[in-house]
């Protein structure tokens, strides 16, 4: 019988949305959120607008692995000082405001440049555009981790998803309408300077309390026991290779020496826990349009009913995380994300009825807020505030990686069995996560305890 972990008051559980770290999220999430689009759906909207060739613009797509692949310069991120913006703002904030920098120069050189004739410099902005984003996701994440204790963070990450989907907002609907009333310039122009946001966020906030990385390398045993060994070589390589052991060893040492062969257990979790919704996202759309549904009726449903419940989902995990703890919550979440895959199989069967439509998008986008907002505080429990970015960068794209790849297989899952088996199929999935929630709920080194008010 496990003994009863305490609890906060609903209102102290409250409470913690008025915090200033937990605000902070909120314009950070949207300076996350701005540059996605615009270098995606937005950016191909004005490519074929201005006439050019379908085959032309499906390259760009490849833009996105750099999303993917952060974690290779995570490292770097994470422990390299940068000069002037380290010494004047900190690590954390110095590298949001360099990628920021990027994101905001990609943005205007995108927009000074006509895409017809110009596609290489096309390719050449936006990817500075998809860089800066990834490396500002990088520093975000560990600034949102270093900046509150580990009962906060679900709030933080419900605040992040709302502005985040904000930011998403203004890059699609809103440069579309300025594109539309003025021109593409002109939007780029303008998300440019809605980057702004973020820029004052990080000017106007202080850099969150660590280590120095002096004191954070010497207490490292295998930083240690190199320069021991490295005596009598030069000292320009032995600040090398102290510095490299500790950016790209000891982050994965000091995860499997916390945790031992729990480890391996705690990355299949990872892998797995969002692989039911990611596995089956790809044949949503395919769905709704070959049951008969409109573009128009699909468009409203997902963005009123869509946006409003996976900002709707944030906020009740967040507040339930800080009353309850992660625990309990992880497996609500896990059940909460693979059983919903169960209202798309209901619809499939269905068939066109747009009450059913809208039931399945609303259980859909809740149960994702809730068991987003739960799971980045869980992740960012076990990441070591030694080397956050490195780390939270590995789990977020562990996390990601499985799901997208068996999404791949989807069509082909559909064509053989239809839509109905398909949804089944991916909430089977999802039963390890499930069954690995209860087990890392049970643990109280993985899981920790709301404090009581």
């Amino acid at each position: 019988m496990l003994s009863p972990t305490p609890q906060r008051s609903w209102l102290a559980a409250l409470a913690v949305y008025c915090r200033a770290p937990v605000i902070t999220m909120l314009f950070l999430g949207f300076s996350a959120g701005l540059p996605f689009l615009l270098v995606f759906s937005t950016l191909s909207a004005w490519l074929r607008s201005d006439g050019v060739e379908i085959a032309a613009i499906g390259f760009f797509a490849w833009i996105g692995m750099l999303y993917s692949i952060k974690f290779f310069w995570a490292p770097v991120v994470d422990r390299l000082a940068l000069p002037i913006l380290t010494r004047a703002f900190g690590q954390r904030r110095g590298w949001m405001l360099l990628a920021q920098s990027m994101i905001a120069a990609g943005l205007v050189g995108l927009a000074g440049v006509s895409p017809v004739g110009n596609l290489g410099w096309v390719a050449l902005f936006a990817l500075l555009v998809a860089f800066g984003s990834a490396t500002q996701d990088i520093a975000i994440d560990a600034y949102r981790i270093e900046s509150a204790d580990d009962d906060v963070q679900a709030a933080m990450a419900s605040t992040y998803i709302i502005g985040y989907r904000g930011g998403l907002l203004a890059a699609g609907a809103g440069a579309l309408y300025i594109a539309a009333s003025a021109s593409w310039d002109v939007a780029y122009l303008s998300m440019a300077a809605l980057m702004g946001i973020g820029v004052l966020t990080v000017l106007f906030r202080p850099e969150p309390k660590r280590a120095s990385l002096s004191i954070q390398l010497i207490h490292e045993p295998k930083v240690r026991a190199f320069i021991r060994a490295s005596r009598g070589k030069p000292k320009i390589l032995r600040r090398l290779g102290a510095w490299s052991i500790g950016a790209l060893v000891c982050p994965f040492t000091d995860f499997f020496r916390r945790y031992g062969v729990k480890a391996l257990w705690i990355l299949v979790f990872i892998a797995v826990f969002r692989i039911s919704d990611l596995a089956m996202a790809s044949m949503a759309n395919p769905l709704y349009i070959d049951l008969g549904f409109s573009l128009a009726e699909i468009a409203n449903v997902t963005n009123i009913f869509g946006i409003a419940m996976s900002i709707t989902g944030g906020i009740l995990g967040g507040l339930l995380v800080a009353r309850y703890g992660i625990g309990p919550l992880l497996i609500l979440g896990a059940a909460a994300a693979t059983l919903t895959n169960l209202l798309f199989a209901v619809l499939a069967l269905a068939g066109q009825q747009l009450p059913m439509l809208v039931m399945a998008i609303v259980g859909d986008n809740l149960a994702n807020g809730l068991a987003s907002a739960v799971f980045i505080a869980f992740l960012s429990s076990l990441t070591s505030r030694a080397y956050t970015a490195t780390q939270y960068a590995l789990f977020s794209s562990l996390m990601t990686l499985p799901g997208k790849f068996l999404s791949g297989f989807g069509g082909i899952v559909v064509t053989a069995q239809g839509y109905a088996t398909f949804f089944v199929i991916a909430t089977l999935l999802g039963l390890p996560a499930i069954a690995l929630a209860i087990w890392i709920s049970r643990d109280k080194q993985l899981v920790p305890a709301p404090k009581p008010a």
